[in-house]
């Protein structure tokens, strides 16, 4: 099977165009966009997630630092509906991406620093599991963005999904160059990174994160938003209709360490 019959076949053929995925693939110069692995750690109860807080500042961060992964950012729900933690972890590249858990586990301080973790006992792990997506950065956000904020700062993590893959990548479009993403930056709406998702759940989708001072930061930057002209004109462009069929959207706040 030719290459092109095979990325028809699998339904890949559509995100191949979107900007350049075998160049970012081997990227790691200066301006190419970041590819984002996004992970949930399903956690059990408050007690567990202050080890895995612990963890992550004590032990994960320092090390993944130390094989060029930063800035790492660790969140929690800002309700505390759940007791679990968001990870974002930048990589420069996809080699990076499948190295790393290699490199954390021929780092001997990562292990020791990271015991409690690493080495809990079978019926009583820290975790009871991992769910990961793998992102690479818009054309227009190709790098992660740390903006300043207070130490009351919360983070909004956005998750567009589309009903299929063209109307993903339309909707993308709608970022990069319909204006959309020019309208965000305008109104006070301070974007972190913007992916497109390339493995993972809810697929096809887009996937961004905002940080703000505070909730009224974020409720003003939102109401800024829907009423700027620039928007009310770019939402009723029949070329973006239908582009997006269902939005998680979960408030977050950083937990201990967390370098976003």
């Amino acid at each position: 099977m030719k290459r092109r019959d095979f990325l028809a076949a699998t339904g890949l053929a559509g995100l191949a165009p979107l900007g350049g995925l075998a160049a970012a693939a081997g990227a790691g110069s200066p301006g190419a966009k970041e590819f984002y692995e996004l992970r949930l750690y399903a956690i059990e109860s408050p007690e567990k997630q202050k080890v895995m807080e612990e963890f992550f500042r004590d032990a994960a961060i320092p090390a993944l630092g130390r094989i060029g992964i930063k800035p790492v950012g660790v969140f929690k729900e800002a309700e505390g509906k759940t007791s679990d933690l968001f990870v974002l972890l930048p990589h420069p590249c996809l080699e990076s991406v499948a190295t790393t858990g290699a490199k954390l586990m021929a780092d001997q301080e990562f292990l020791k620093a990271g015991a409690a973790v690493l080495d809990a006992p079978f019926g009583d792990p820290a975790y009871k599991r991992i769910e990961s997506s793998l992102l690479l950065a818009f054309d227009g956000v190709p790098k992660l963005q740390v903006p300043a904020t207070k130490d009351s700062r919360i983070l909004q993590l956005r998750i567009y999904e589309s009903h299929n893959v063209k109307k993903a990548l339309k909707k993308i479009e709608m970022f990069n160059t319909g204006g959309e993403l020019d309208i965000f930056r305008r109104v006070g709406l301070p974007v972190v990174f913007m992916g497109q998702a390339l493995i993972g759940t809810k697929l096809p989708n887009l996937t961004y994160m905002l940080a703000f001072d505070d909730e009224a930061a974020k409720e003003k930057g939102w109401a800024g938003f829907m009423k700027d002209p620039g928007w009310l004109k770019l939402k009723d462009d029949p070329q973006y209709k239908d582009t997006v069929c269902n939005i998680t959207n979960i408030v977050l706040r950083p937990a201990a360490g967390s370098q976003i």
